[in-house]
């Protein structure tokens, strides 16, 4: 993914995600109950995700469409993670992951069914 996403514009976009497309106001209403966020400001940010090609916006009514999925940005951010915070490793995460709490027998028969479906 080329598009770098700030925290405050993956929070728009989080809406979109979730709601699918709908006009600004409706984005702007969301952040506002959700985050307390005044209107201008996230007219700011989208404004900042359709410079940057993550959102697109057309009349009537301002309706605005995520160009980027979820998946992609979860994935770059992800990698990014790995990359500055594990040295490139996904053993490094996996076992910080796994060593922050006690795990259920649930979660850990889950986990390795992911495992056995990767190889």
């Amino acid at each position: 993914m080329d598009v770098k996403l700030f925290d405050s514009e993956l929070k728009v976009m989080s809406v979109l995600w979730r709601d699918g497309d709908v006009p600004a106001k409706h984005i702007a209403k969301q952040l506002t109950e959700e985050l307390g966020w005044n209107v201008n400001t996230t007219y700011t940010l989208i404004k900042r995700c359709m410079k940057k090609g993550a959102i697109e916006r057309s009349d009537p009514g301002f309706m605005c469409h995520a160009l980027v999925p979820k998946e992609e940005v979860q994935e770059a951010e992800t990698n990014e993670l790995i990359d500055k915070m594990y040295d490139g490793s996904v053993d490094k995460l996996f076992a910080a992951l796994l060593g922050r709490k006690k795990l259920s027998a649930a979660q850990i028969e889950k986990l390795k069914q992911i495992v056995d479906d990767l190889e």
